[in-house]
């Protein structure tokens, strides 16, 4: 049933006609009366010609505006953007020039940054090596030469140079330390060899603990155990005396046998040529200061 319009108001056409939600509220206490409203026509140009939604008479009278916003054409959530408040003002000034490329990852830098890191297998196991946490500590071990008839190479170990165990990542760089040790030293032995462990100038922070050492021992592979004819320590201290009567119901009799006692350089060029054998300057100086006392 259609409700009559008031005095004066055109008749909307059918097509024009849109349902009002009802409302049930009676504010006057009878019924009030449905009106059905049509909306003008409406130019959604920008200018403020007639019928535009900018013109006089619009803005005038919004209330009077009826806009289907379901008709209208809205961008996809594709192009929609989110707006963070905060823009950059070089940003602004840059949007009309074509933005950065990502710099290539170039060969010299893959190469630098395999150098930072060595696979080795020990144990037959895949071990990664941090060399740049090494870096400064790998002096701990080098190539002495040779001895004898044959590939007989003299391994040195110089103690002094061992990291101090104050350090807050001192586990972690002995870690990688170790792997670094057992692993140059399968490259440097090819037939019998022999160890010159340098323990003079070595304070107690930086000797390496009976656990390491055990370890150390454990994962040397059997052609190195067997092929080590002596392991000659050179100034040794009540210290690491006591740490090899600790650590020998660990290891063989035959190892143990192999240990000898050296207290000066002197006595240990008698031993072994010193010729391509690198002595620390600090190690250099305590020989001395021993050969000035009566």
């Amino acid at each position: 049933m259609d409700i009559p319009f008031e005095e004066g108001m055109p008749s909307p056409d059918a097509a024009d006609l849109r349902p009002e939600p009802p409302n049930s509220l009676d504010l006057n206490g009878t019924h009030p009366r449905r009106i059905k409203l049509t909306a003008p026509n409406i130019n959604l140009s920008l200018d403020q010609s007639e019928g535009s939604i900018l013109s006089d008479d619009n803005l005038d009278s919004p209330d009077e505006i009826d806009i289907n916003v379901d008709e209208l054409d809205t961008p996809d959530e594709a192009d929609s953007f989110e707006y963070t408040g905060h823009e950059d003002s070089t940003a602004n000034k840059d949007s009309g020039q074509e933005s950065e490329s990502i710099p290539e990852y170039t060969a010299e830098e893959e190469r630098e940054d395999n150098r930072l890191w060595r696979t080795v297998v020990i144990g037959e196991q895949e071990q990664r090596i941090d060399m740049k946490v090494i870096e400064p500590y790998r002096r701990v071990i080098s190539h002495g030469g040779y001895y004898g008839d044959g590939l007989n190479a003299i391994i040195v170990f110089a103690a002094c140079f061992l990291p101090d165990s104050s350090r807050a990542d001192y586990h972690y760089v002995m870690e990688n330390l170790f792997l670094y040790v057992i692993s140059t030293l399968e490259l440097m032995v090819a037939e019998d060899y022999m160890i010159v462990y340098l323990n003079g100038a070595t304070p107690r922070r930086k000797m390496p603990g009976l656990g390491w050492m055990k370890k150390c021992y454990q994962m040397i592979d059997r052609r190195l155990r067997k092929n080590l004819k002596s392991f000659i320590i050179v100034h040794p201290s009540w210290f690491i005396r006591t740490i090899l009567a600790v650590t020998r119901p660990f290891i063989s009799s035959k190892f143990s046998s192999k240990i000898k006692y050296v207290n000066s350089l002197s006595e240990l060029s008698g031993l072994i040529p010193m010729d391509c054998i690198h002595i620390p300057e600090s190690i250099i100086n305590i020989h001395l200061k021993l050969k000035e006392k009566p």
